[in-house]
């Protein structure tokens, strides 16, 4: 089995299928959204989103036109082969979805302002890398919106102030956000760790399942509580009032410095688009969050 074959067609493959189809957990909550939206502008917007998602599907077009940064995560078993072929396979596959599927361009260097035309250059596609046990190789890609990712904020917090502050803090980062990520959104939040930490925690919590609760149920209760809070703030599906900013809030946390108080908010559009695939080490390939034929 040539594994760099492999990881570059099962990632066009995810990249594929992240930017037309949502995951059903997705299609779901903003089913759901729609049932419950009392504004009749908010309800407008969720049914256009759902005909989007609907058109999207039928003509195997992207949901949006902006398909993002290109994010992957990788839980790599300790005893799989040739891990260092991986991250060349990710950047042909990225290169290959520009084209093929297509995405759009969105690769630009930061001083020259020139764009790579087919989303890649340095650093990028993003990879982020686990090391876990087994012999198994794991992908999710993350296209990442710019608009979202524009919204997206960091904080340092008074230590004394604890979970209050944190609720404080992301109900701010919400108002402040207004329409601009393209609401009703996913909110990632990141607490404890260190400045860079606590961001990278927000991002990951992003690929939680929106209908899968925290198993620490202290935690969940903190989730649905800043979900009611930030969706009182009435601005609503797109911005233009509603019931509905904000679809879930997906919390998690690492250990934090005694004389600090990190915490990040990650914000997602209404696409909330991921998408995962296992390799095992004789190259069966099995799509966890899509189904494939």
């Amino acid at each position: 089995m040539e594994i760099e074959n492999v990881v570059e067609n099962v990632a066009f493959k995810l990249l594929k299928l992240a930017v037309i189809y949502l995951p059903e957990d997705v299609k779901q909550a903003l089913q759901k959204a729609y049932a419950e939206e009392t504004s009749d502008a908010g309800k407008t917007q969720l049914k256009a989103i759902l005909d989007n998602i609907e058109f999207a599907e039928k003509y195997q077009a992207p949901i949006c036109q902006d398909t993002g940064t290109i994010i992957f995560y990788i839980k790599a078993g300790a005893e799989a082969k040739d891990l260092d072929k991986i991250e060349a396979a990710l950047i042909k596959a990225t290169r290959r979805a520009t084209v093929e599927v297509p995405i759009r361009p969105n690769a630009v260097n930061p001083f020259t302002q020139k764009n790579s035309g087919d989303n890649t250059g340095r650093l990028i596609p993003w990879i982020n890398w686990e090391i876990v046990p087994g012999d198994e190789i794991e992908m999710t890609v993350l296209p990442k919106g710019g608009g979202a990712e524009n919204t997206c904020v960091m904080g340092m917090l008074v230590p004394g102030e604890g979970i209050m502050g944190v609720k404080k803090f992301v109900v701010d980062a919400v108002m402040k956000a207004g329409a601009k990520p393209c609401p009703p959104n996913i909110l990632g939040v990141g607490i404890g760790g260190g400045s860079d930490i606590a961001m990278k925690i927000a991002k990951k919590a992003l690929l939680r399942p929106l209908n899968v609760s925290n198993p620490d149920p202290e935690i969940a209760k903190l989730e649905k509580e800043i979900l009611e809070a930030v969706n009182m703030t009435g601005i609503g599906p797109m911005g233009l009032g509603g019931k509905i900013t904000v679809l879930s809030v997906n919390i998690d946390y690492a250990y934090r410095h005694p004389a600090s108080y990190p915490a990040a908010v990650a914000f997602n559009c209404w696409a909330n688009r991921r998408a995962t695939a296992r390799i095992s080490a004789d190259g069966t390939v099995e799509y966890l969050t899509h189904r494939v034929m």
